[in-house]
């Protein structure tokens, strides 16, 4: 299906009260507070201005690949746009509908794919009609949750939510060279819904991937025998993935651990310079944390559950101590939608997330 994209322009009238006002630089500041403002102005087909974009970065104002979903949005929502130029600190988007159909985006950089798809999902998963998206760009990047973790965490969740979301990896691409490709098939629903996640229950299944892309396999050898000195998980729960379709060198390690009621996984990425046995001890120290501390949902998970709780209207799990990102997450959230999320902590390192009113 073939859609007129959105308009993006330099001047346009606006009237101020039309438009929702959210300061960029709130709470963490960073471009999550851009992605959720324009994932929530999707779904509510609600106008907003953001202000001081990403104001308190080394490089403030808008990257190119924070111009890739605010692109995409604007394409799926039929929104117009003002500010969209590299490095502006303002930006106007006013959404009409959003309209499913098949999209192919390019970030054109590393920039990661998984956060451009987390921008427009929210408003898909509800549409009138299945999407598709392929999306090019970085799939596993520092700073951004790898296109495993989207895979195998957050869409298992968001299935119990009632939409079927698929994904596939087309092409790996690693940072700084980028040129990797996601699709993802997108079957909405009405409406979510809630989630409930109280407890992990048994852990029935471990596994840990080491990738390396045109670099020698025996860094991901050296990763994966940290794993087993420190965690004692077993070869068979092992493998060493080769990404020689990538376009350029890359290593990732990932640790996932499957409960009965939740997937959670652990996230490592090799740098120059770093011993492979560091970046085990990194993603091995996260996952030992949150086995110690008995939650069913880990940091990143938690952020990412906001929205779509919100969407439903309802929703409770318990997690660690909220982080910076989350709590700005809510902010925005809030600010949008009126909902009000419960976040206290019952017992040491356990804290109770729940939407309390919409």
């Amino acid at each position: 299906m073939d859609h007129a994209p959105g308009r993006v322009q330099n001047e346009w009238p606006v009237q101020d009260e039309e438009f929702l006002t959210i300061d960029g630089s709130l709470g963490e500041g960073g471009g999550q507070v851009l992605r959720s403002a324009l994932a929530l102005s999707m779904w509510l087909s609600r106008p907003f201005r953001i202000t001081n974009i990403r104001a308190n970065r080394r490089q403030p104002g808008l990257r190119p690949q924070h111009l890739a979903a605010v692109r995409a949005a604007a394409d799926i929502a039929g929104g117009e746009v003002r500010g969209a130029t590299p490095g502006s600190l303002e930006l106007v988007f006013r959404p009409a509908a959003s309209r499913p159909g098949d999209y192919y985006f390019d970030i054109g950089t590393a920039g990661s794919a998984t956060l451009v798809l987390q921008t427009v999902l929210p408003a898909l998963i509800v549409a009138p009609a299945p999407s598709m998206l392929r999306i090019a760009g970085g799939t596993h990047n520092p700073m951004a949750p790898s296109f495993d973790y989207l895979q195998q965490v957050f869409l298992s969740v968001l299935d119990r939510m009632g939409p079927a979301v698929t994904a596939r990896l087309l092409r790996p691409g690693y940072y700084p060279a980028g040129g990797g490709e996601i699709e993802v098939h997108v079957q909405p629903v009405p409406r979510l819904r809630p989630v409930w996640l109280q407890e992990r229950g048994d852990i029935i299944a471990r596994s840990a991937i080491a990738r390396v892309a045109h670099l020698p396999v025996s860094i991901a050898q050296r990763e994966l025998k940290v794993v087993r000195d420190l965690l004692e998980w077993g070869e068979d729960e092992q493998e060493v993935v080769r990404d020689d379709a990538a376009a350029g060198a890359g290593n990732v390690l990932s640790l996932m651990v499957r409960c009965r009621h939740v997937t959670e996984m652990f996230t490592a990425f090799g740098e120059r310079g770093v011993r492979a046995e560091a970046v085990a001890r990194q993603a091995v120290n996260e996952c030992i944390q949150y086995l110690r501390a008995g939650v069913p949902v880990g940091p990143n998970l938690a952020d990412q559950l906001l929205l779509p709780m919100a969407m439903a209207g309802s929703g409770v799990f318990r997690t660690g101590r909220p982080t910076s990102h989350a709590t700005t997450n809510m902010a925005v959230i809030e600010a949008f939608t009126g909902v009000r999320f419960d976040c206290s902590e019952t017992s040491p390192g356990c804290w109770h997330l729940a939407v309390a009113s919409r």
